[in-house]
């Protein structure tokens, strides 16, 4: 609890104790005769507790801004009390100002939670200079500085590994608890903690380019993008406070002018009562107070989760969405090759032209050659690869044991003179051959993400009504990944700005919805930009994706698109929950109230009730964690 929350309770308490002390003096000696004697008494835990009120009611008048909560509860408050209602109008300024400590209490509590779960930013770096450790601010460190990362430590910056073998909490960024081991080579995230043993690091950039500032600075300006149910309750609140205070001094001056006219008693003190009523009433902190916080909540729980939000209204946006359309590769797919596939010549053992075709490949750093040396494992220091010759598009020609060596494509088969066999197979096919013998050929593939298919079919479960997959790559390759994960709407072949073509007829079609683009941020920025929510898969450390995309999922979890539309179609219940059962007890309170039926007590439930009701619900959007 803050130093300014703690202030305000022992307020409210004092006044509270003060008003029942009142309240029981006045029982047992009621002097009706002699009322006045208590309004000084009154005055006292009305002004402890509502000074405040009293002030910004004030100040509001000054700055020509005075149509709020402050003003409509000063009105009502003092026209208590002129009416001689004396314990009504502390009660309304005490449970008002109840109502606003709890809306204060519930609203740090949450911005804590958030806080807690995006407690990233790292307090100093090890900076490694000359022999020497000194912790400095992570903002002076410069790009290709040492530093070190100790056990318990978050890591500073993003940087690569040069020494040490560790591993690394990452749940305040993906929202996942399983540690991941790095070692020499490996690329680490800022933000992340360091479990075992000591690291050192060069860092790869600098503080306010790093992985931990643009997450904290979107985090922080989220509520600048505000939902256009947000949007409405701020401009609704603006021209309602003005309307119910002048339809309030209606009510306290027609009906008694139209009595009088008619020669009947005006009644001034009962309609001016119900005109005190009927404002605090009308005060519309609930919606205010709860629609924003249910917002707020929603963000920060999705965040919990690993889910980075940009604002409220993509919020609305992915609880409204019923087409999602997919890049494959790197999204759908790890993006990376693998060996799938054999087919040896006859007389050809299988090993023999695995190990062939990743000795003559091991100088080569292409995707291709990686999933070739990766599949043959350590190879025999006999088939060491000499005069290897890279052949622009086509592959690559070596010597190994005496002989030559050709490893790549059916292009640079036709070249030597050879006629490969036709296998059917949808991936990359590569062939090897000895001199003039042909070896074989050999099946790579982007194998698809273990829970690929298990994300599609929970956005059906969602009610996405269609799901389409768009790829650069082949149609045969496509299609084999597509139907492995169940999407049977598919578009390969396409360039990048094929893609954009492809969204933008997507968007012209009629659908009650929204659209949702989901790609890895790197060479999709031009379709991330141009659907209606854009969604950046495995985007730790990458900025293209952070800039682009409307939310990020941090990592590489596609079944988490569709826990994001679950938590923003919570979020999108809870505010119109909020907005519905407002407006209906307001209603029927105003009614009441109008008629002389409903008292201030009912007012100060209508008011401070209905606030304390609305922001207990509000935070319900927090927890997200069994979504």
């Amino acid at each position: 609890m803050k130093k300014k929350q703690k202030k305000m309770l022992r307020r409210i308490l004092i006044a509270l104790g003060l008003y029942i002390v009142l309240m029981i003096v006045q029982h047992l000696f009621p002097l009706s005769e002699m009322k006045l004697i208590y309004l000084p008494l009154y005055l006292i835990p009305y002004f402890i507790v509502g000074s405040d009120v009293l002030r910004k009611a004030v100040q509001g008048i000054a700055n020509r801004q005075p149509f709020d909560e402050s003003l409509l509860m000063t009105i009502a408050t003092i026209g208590a009390m002129v009416l001689g209602e004396y314990p009504e109008g502390v009660a309304v300024m005490l449970f008002y100002q109840i109502g606003e400590f709890f809306q204060s209490y519930a609203v740090g509590k949450s911005r804590r939670s958030i806080s807690a779960l995006m407690d990233i930013r790292p307090d100093y770096a090890n900076l490694e200079r000359d022999g020497q450790i000194a912790a400095v601010d992570p903002e002076s460190v410069e790009v290709g500085s040492v530093i070190l990362v100790k056990p318990g430590e978050r890591v500073p910056l993003d940087g690569v590994v040069i020494e040490g073998q560790s591993a690394l909490n990452m749940a305040a960024l993906t929202g996942e608890s399983v540690p991941q081991d790095v070692e020499p080579g490996a690329h680490v995230i800022s933000g992340s903690v360091n479990l075992t043993g000591v690291l050192r690091l060069r860092t790869e950039k600098r503080y306010e380019d790093s992985t931990v500032a643009r997450i904290l600075e979107l985090v922080e300006n989220a509520s600048m993008k505000k939902a256009k149910t947000e949007n409405f309750i701020t401009r609704f609140a603006r021209w309602y406070t003005p309307a119910v205070v002048i339809a309030a001094v209606l009510l306290a001056t027609v009906p008694p002018v139209v009595r009088l006219a008619m020669g009947i008693t005006p009644d001034w003190g009962n309609w001016i009562y119900r005109a005190l009523t009927f404002l605090v009433i009308s005060c519309p902190c609930a919606m205010v107070i709860s629609i924003p916080l249910s917002f707020f909540g929603g963000i920060g729980g999705a965040s919990s989760r690993g889910i980075l939000v940009k604002g409220s209204s993509y919020l609305e946006l992915m609880a409204n969405a019923d087409r999602v359309v997919f890049d494959k590769t790197g999204t759908l797919t790890h993006g990376t090759f693998e060996v799938v596939h054999l087919f040896p010549a006859p007389g050809v053992d299988a090993q023999t032209l695995l190990q062939l075709a990743a000795a003559a490949e091991r100088f080569s750093d292409h995707p291709v050659s990686l999933s070739l040396q990766e599949a043959a494992g350590e190879l025999p220091e006999a088939l060491a690869a000499t005069n290897a010759e890279e052949r622009s598009g086509r592959g690559v020609i070596a010597e190994i044991l005496g002989e030559t060596v050709a490893v790549g494509n059916r292009k640079l088969m036709r070249e030597l003179g050879l006629d490969p066999e036709t296998v059917e197979a949808t991936g990359t096919l590569v062939f090897a051959a000895r001199g003039k013998e042909y070896l074989g050929c050999i099946e790579i593939a982007d194998r698809p993400k273990e829970n690929a298919a298990g994300a599609i079919r929970s956005l059906k479960e969602n009610g996405v009504k269609r799901i389409v997959m768009l790829t650069g790559d082949r149609r045969a390759a496509a299609e084999a990944v597509a139907q492995k994960i169940g999407i049977t709407e598919v578009y390969s072949e396409l360039l990048p700005g094929d893609k954009v073509d492809r969204v933008e007829a997507l968007l012209n079609e009629k659908a009650d919805g929204s659209l949702v683009f989901v790609g890895d941020g790197i060479n999709d920025a031009p379709v991330l930009a141009r659907a209606d929510v854009g969604v950046a898969m495995g985007a730790i450390g990458s900025d293209a994706a952070i800039e682009a995309a409307d939310i990020v999922l941090m990592d590489d979890d596609p079944e988490k698109l569709a826990l994001s539309m679950r938590i923003a179609r919570k979020t999108m219940r809870i505010v119109w929950e909020n907005i519905l059962f407002t407006l209906i007890v307001k209603g029927v309170c105003l009614l009441l109230g109008a008629l002389g039926i409903a008292s201030m007590w009912i007012a100060i439930f209508a008011d401070v009730g209905v606030m304390v009701l609305c922001v207990l619900n509000a935070t319900r959007a927090l927890m997200v964690r069994h979504l």
